[in-house]
């Protein structure tokens, strides 16, 4: 981006982008109906987690997800609640916190979050306001609907799972008595979501993350519409009027391309809303979410190009944005919030499922297998706020290096710096595996997302699947399929875009077959018949090596991110949080070996696991996983500035100190401290 130009001019420009006369054109191009999605999606409670994955699951629910509702004062003593916590006057944790617990309890079946979940919400739709407002907030004037969006999320995935009950039965009365009065807060000059006052935060998130709570409007459209269509889509259109409009804000001439940190704050400080990480994550799938409605398909390309522009401008090689709360550039030193983790992924399996581009399932699974588990300990009792590319130490730093994060963000604990991705970060897994399979087209099954998940579903003609995984994948790129089928039906597995031409699939120990993939999707197609089907399906990969900024280089194989990992020594104190388990503790992690390190990528060499390998639980932590690349490497003077690593030093001041070595590089998520933008050398 040029900044010669003035920084009035800019923003002036910016206005008329961003909140100009071309959304009224959109809106007067709406009808009362919704452009189909490429892969339809599957309800929650059809789908299970097996294997490593269920075991991920059921940390969950024995940690930090599982027992908020038991101590954590912002869910168990929240104002949605009867109580009296909240973090911020958004009143955002406890519909944070039911959003993913939602998908947890009845993905792992579990009877004790399943109570937590209904109880819950009982008290909020029993204290269901006379005029139809859902939550504390009895002030009129200071009403803000932001946090009733991820709360709606949580409703629509409750109502699938408890499809036919009494309890879904209120929820959606809730639901449709709510959206009424949202229709005449809106009609009644944007009441509750575009700001009345001078202050910006009373109406940013809202805005800027409108797509959230247009999703659950179309999902009761598609599912409960009633006699509410006109309502429904009316709320659309006024939510859209006044959204930030992501779809313009990635154009050549607006879209921030640089590091922030060099632009003038006037402009950056205007442009707020689409720098913040969480909102990026989310603010993904506005185009595609809008396009459905407005029927206008050249929208959903913004999506595309939201996606591509921040991985590209501001991207780890984790497959998430770079935001310590506001974009940051490309510098490994730099961090990424876990709220952004998971919204991003969420954002990815809605855009594979409407546009069927095959890129962001792709990318769903380098977040769900590298961002999302990095950030937690291995027990899922404690988190980070932000992670760093580069991380060989997580502890209280002696100075930030963030745009708006404290010293204590990236240590591992209850609630580094900030409660919300406390009570936001649970509905990263339970969310990917709800969003493994998908329906397509009239007879079709697919599995979307490669892992250990199994399904019993329908095809929308009405043939009976049942669908059981036997894998250990991403560990090992092998997948065995069990199919029931009461007809005839079509069967497809997702081909992920690192695999090579030796994948085949193999049908009841047939002879096996080369993979044909639809060009967009990605999709193989299997004719599966009534009665039982066996399917093997494997997959072959090989060492990807990716440049990085200043001579750096990140390292894959399949879906794994490598990372230099120098080894752990855990230190161990109080949260002193009044009645917390005795697993909420905080965390310091020191490094037990050398990680100034510099590599050699001509000397890597892919460790697969044996033919019998097993994984431990849990599988997240240093070591367990089977899987390694060896490589050979050189200490380099690179030392810690404020307790954290500074970028790596230029590839002319990479002097090996000592012998080269063999090391072992192992998957990211694995590895609490890492070097995983690592600077090279010739070893040769």
């Amino acid at each position: 981006m040029m900044w010669s130009r003035s920084s009035a001019t800019h923003v002036a420009r910016g206005i008329a982008a961003l909140l100009g006369s071309s959304l009224i054109f959109h809106l007067a191009e709406c009808s009362s109906s919704l452009l189909p999605r490429v892969l339809e999606p599957l309800p929650l409670g059809s789908i299970s987690a097996e294997g490593w994955l269920h075991d991920q699951l059921q940390l969950m629910s024995d940690g930090l997800a599982g027992h908020e509702h038991d101590f954590y004062l912002y869910v168990s003593n929240s104002s949605w609640l009867g109580g009296t916590y909240e973090y911020s006057e958004l009143n955002e944790g406890f519909p944070y916190w039911f959003n993913g617990l939602v998908p947890l309890a009845y993905t792992l079946n579990d009877e004790r979050l399943k109570t937590q979940v209904l109880e819950s919400v009982d008290y909020v739709i029993s204290h269901q306001q006379a005029d139809g407002w859902l939550g504390p907030e009895t002030n009129v004037s200071a009403r803000n609907i932001w946090a009733r969006f991820p709360f709606f999320l949580g409703l629509t995935q409750l109502v699938e799972a408890e499809n036919g009950t009494d309890v879904a039965t209120r929820v959606l009365d809730s639901m449709h008595t709510f959206v009424n009065l949202l229709y005449s807060m809106l009609e009644d000059d944007l009441r509750g979501y575009v700001s009345q006052t001078s202050a910006p935060i009373d109406d940013l998130w809202p805005r800027a993350r409108a797509a959230d709570m247009i999703v659950s409007l179309q999902w009761l459209y598609e599912h409960d519409p009633r006699n509410d269509t006109n309502v429904l889509f009316g709320c659309m259109d006024l939510l859209y009027e006044k959204a930030s409009n992501w779809s313009s804000w990635y154009a050549d001439d607006l879209y921030i391309k640089g590091d922030l940190d060099d632009v003038p704050l006037n402009i950056t400080d205007y442009y707020y809303a689409y720098e913040h990480g969480v909102n990026v994550g989310q603010g993904y799938k506005f185009g595609a979410v809008v396009s459905r409605f407005t029927g206008d398909e050249s929208i959903a390309d913004s999506s595309r190009t939201a996606v591509n522009w921040t991985l590209t401008y501001h991207g780890q090689p984790s497959g998430v944005m770079i935001a310590d709360e506001r974009l940051s550039g490309l510098s490994p030193v730099r961090g990424v919030e876990l709220c952004a983790v998971v919204e991003s992924l969420y954002s990815l399996n809605y855009l594979y499922q409407t546009l069927g581009d095959s890129g962001f399932a792709d990318n769903a699974e380098r977040v769900a297998y590298n961002a999302l588990p990095v950030m937690l300990v291995p027990n899922w009792w404690a988190h980070q706020y932000v992670a760093q590319t580069n991380q060989p130490v997580s502890h209280t730093l002696t100075q930030s290096p963030f745009y708006n994060v404290d010293d204590e963000g990236q240590h591992f604990g209850l609630a580094p710096n900030y409660p919300c991705c406390t009570v936001n970060h649970p509905q990263g897994y339970p969310k990917f595996v709800s969003n493994s399979y998908v329906r397509v087209g009239d007879n079709g099954i697919a599995q979307a997302l490669l892992g250990p998940t199994s399904v019993n579903t329908t095809t929308n003609s009405g043939v009976a699947v049942s669908v059981s995984v036997d894998s250990l994948y991403p560990f090992v790129y092998e997948l065995t399929y069990t199919v029931q089928a009461s007809d005839a039906f079509d069967f497809y597995v997702r081909v992920p875009g690192w695999a090579t031409g030796a994948s085949f699939i193999s049908i009841n120990s047939g002879p096996s077959a080369a993979l044909e993939t639809d060009s967009g999707t990605s999709l193989h197609h299997i004719s599966v018949g009534k009665g039982q089907t066996t399917i093997y399906y494997s997959l072959t990969g090989e060492i990807r090596v990716a440049d990085r900024a200043n001579d750096t280089v990140s390292i894959y194989h399949g879906p794994f991110l490598y990372t230099i990992a120098p080894g752990e020594n855990y230190t161990t104190y109080s949260s002193n949080y009044p009645d917390a388990p005795a697993g909420a503790e905080e965390y310091n992690i020191y490094p037990t070996s050398t990680w100034a390190l510099a590599i050699d990528p001509s000397t890597l060499e892919y460790n697969a696991p044996s033919s019998d390998a097993t994984l431990p639980n849990p599988i997240w932590s240093l070591n367990a996983p089977p899987v390694s690349i060896s490589a050979t490497v050189c200490e380099i003077a690179w030392n810690l500035t404020y307790g954290y690593a500074p970028n790596p030093p230029l590839k002319g001041d990479r002097d090996c100190i000592g012998d080269s070595f063999q090391t072992k590089l192992v998957p990211y998520g694995s590895a609490k401290l890492h070097i995983a933008e690592i600077p090279t050398v010739d070893l040769s």
